[in-house]
């Protein structure tokens, strides 16, 4: 049975709504509905089949961004339940973040970011927003999932504001401003974007950097791009390591890769607890309201483990995400999105019938229904619609 809420979750009787607004579904609460429609979208399902490093025909045991979105949801739901929030929004946005993500990770983001370089760019957060609220096309009455309010202003706004108080975008969007379908969305359905999130939402982002790094490490050892070894000097994961060696000395690695990841996750988990137990101490938000007003953001790692996650970070891009064999893979990936790019640009006949619009189309809209049927591929259906037509094998050629 689900705790008590404390004052400052979010409250799903509370919601402010959605853009179309429909009747309840009980027993489920509104959060409850939504993350039931991102469960069920296509855009989930095909997850299965996306990037998280290494490509789906290279071992059936690596990470998918399904399995990713899974592993996130565990870890944020156990978080959302001890700091006494709505377990359903927070498992939403665990299960929502990835569904704007390209085929091939973010090689694929990138070679799409440039080639829409002259249409508005490629963000796969703005991505997700178009998803749930135009691509997935399924119901009657609207397109998307028609999401509550606290739903989509937790996917877009889960790293903290997009823009300040005079409307200048912030972060990562400061030099290319913030991407259309965000401000078009906002214009029809104010997100807030100049508050933080709800503590829903920040759960769920850390928890996304919680179970990259822990699960990584998995990934990256049984592709053997790295040792167990080689973990030894690296702060939080070589004293995790340490601790399992000394308790189980004979154990055999697969075991000792386990229980050191588990160790990984349960440190990160309990320093998140604690940091974020003192600023909602030090802050006393009343409400969620009070959160999104707090001017800062509450759930995240303290000091100490922010250090030991940029160390365990940079270990991991040289080792992993930068390693030649990866590099390569990915560079032949982003050849595949190039070439189809560039040939649904030129011949929109071999887009299928349902990405088409009759009569002539502005080259900017038109290149953004290619982005969008891009960006939407799996890594296999993209290698397969390379082959039909190129007639070649991009990646093992």
């Amino acid at each position: 049975m689900m705790a008590a809420l404390k004052p400052y979750a979010c409250m799903a009787a509370q919601s402010r709504g959605r853009l179309v607004p429909e009747p309840a579904s009980p027993p489920r609460s509104e959060f409850a509905r939504d993350r039931d429609r991102v469960l069920h979208s296509s855009a989930f399902r095909r997850l299965k089949h996306k990037t998280q490093v290494f490509v789906y025909h290279e071992g059936d045991h690596f990470r998918t961004r399904l399995t990713h979105s899974l592993e996130v949801a565990q870890i944020a739901r156990a978080i959302a339940r001890a700091l006494g929030l709505d377990e359903d929004l927070t498992e939403a946005l665990a299960l929502a973040h990835d569904l704007g993500h390209t085929p091939f990770g973010h090689a694929g983001e990138r070679e799409l970011d440039k080639l829409m370089k002259d249409h508005g760019g490629f963000d796969h957060n703005a991505q997700s927003l178009r998803v749930v609220t135009k691509l997935e096309r399924h119901y009657a009455a609207f397109d998307g999932l028609n999401l509550t309010w606290e739903t989509l202003e937790g996917l877009v706004k889960h790293n903290g504001p997009l823009i300040d108080a005079e409307g200048h975008a912030l972060g990562h969007y400061r030099e290319s401003g913030l991407p259309a379908a965000i401000i078009e969305y906002a214009e029809a359905h104010d997100l807030q974007l100049a508050l933080h999130a709800s503590l829903e939402a920040q759960v769920a982002a850390i928890s996304d950097d919680i179970a990259y790094n822990a699960h990584d490490i998995d990934d990256g050892l049984r592709a053997k791009l790295f040792t167990v070894i080689d973990l030894g000097d690296i702060p939080l994961v070589g004293e995790a390591l340490a601790q399992v060696l000394k308790a189980y000395p004979k154990l055999e690695q697969p075991r000792v890769v386990h229980e050191t990841g588990r160790r990984v996750i349960t440190a990160m988990v309990q320093d998140v607890l604690a940091t974020a137990s003192r600023n909602i101490a030090r802050v006393k938000p009343k409400s969620a309201d009070d959160v999104r007003r707090a001017g800062e953001t509450l759930v995240h790692f303290s000091a100490q483990m922010r250090e030991n996650n940029r160390v365990l970070q940079q270990f991991l891009s040289q080792e992993m995400y930068r390693h030649e064999q990866v590099m390569q893979t990915m560079a032949r990936a982003q050849r595949v999105i190039r070439d189809l790019f560039e040939a649904y640009m030129q011949d929109p006949s071999l887009l299928p019938k349902e990405w088409r619009e009759e009569g002539e189309i502005e080259r900017s809209r038109y290149a953004r229904q290619v982005c969008d049927f891009i960006a939407g591929m799996t890594d296999r259906f993209a290698i397969d619609q390379h082959k039909r037509l190129f007639d070649l094998d991009p990646l093992f050629r």
